[in-house]
């Protein structure tokens, strides 16, 4: 019986130059005094992946006015990032949805569909136990990266 490790098999199947082209991008909009454990993009290759995004504005604090509000702050925050990281709308090629509550599902679907002008991309949605600070939605998108860009 053969055995191999994670590590191996990942060796074997990225070669050595595709790990060096990888950039991470430290998360620009915490929420006032927290640290996040996570980036807010990584970019490998020619694939940008944002981190979930909830609709909170400049201040950190989630927008007032419900699951229309939040879902255009958050759509508004992911157009920022695809932006700064050398994206947009037309490339995003996967999303997944989370909600806090799956009858939120046709409002959201209202706003969502307004960033989207040549095609839809793939796309998962679920209803969960909870979101951070308390969101109605969180959403998360995978998106090809404009060549000048790239390394």
């Amino acid at each position: 019986m053969l055995r191999f490790t994670l590590g191996a098999l990942l060796a074997c199947a990225i070669p050595a130059s595709a790990a060096d082209d990888v950039e991470y991008f430290p998360v620009t909009n915490a929420p006032p005094g927290m640290s996040l454990p996570f980036s807010e993009a990584v970019r490998a290759g020619g694939m940008l992946y944002l981190s979930g995004e909830i609709g909170t504005g400049a201040d950190g604090k989630l927008v007032a006015g419900g699951i229309a509000a939040e879902a255009k702050q958050l759509m508004e925050n992911i157009g920022t990032k695809l932006a700064r990281h050398g994206s947009s709308w037309d490339r995003v090629v996967q999303c997944t949805v989370a909600l806090a509550d799956i009858k939120d599902w046709p409002a959201f679907n209202e706003v969502y569909r307004g960033y989207f002008k040549r095609h839809f991309p793939a796309r998962m949605a679920y209803a969960t136990g909870g979101l951070a600070l308390g969101a109605r939605a969180e959403v998360q998108c995978n998106a090809l990266v404009d060549d000048a860009r790239r390394r």
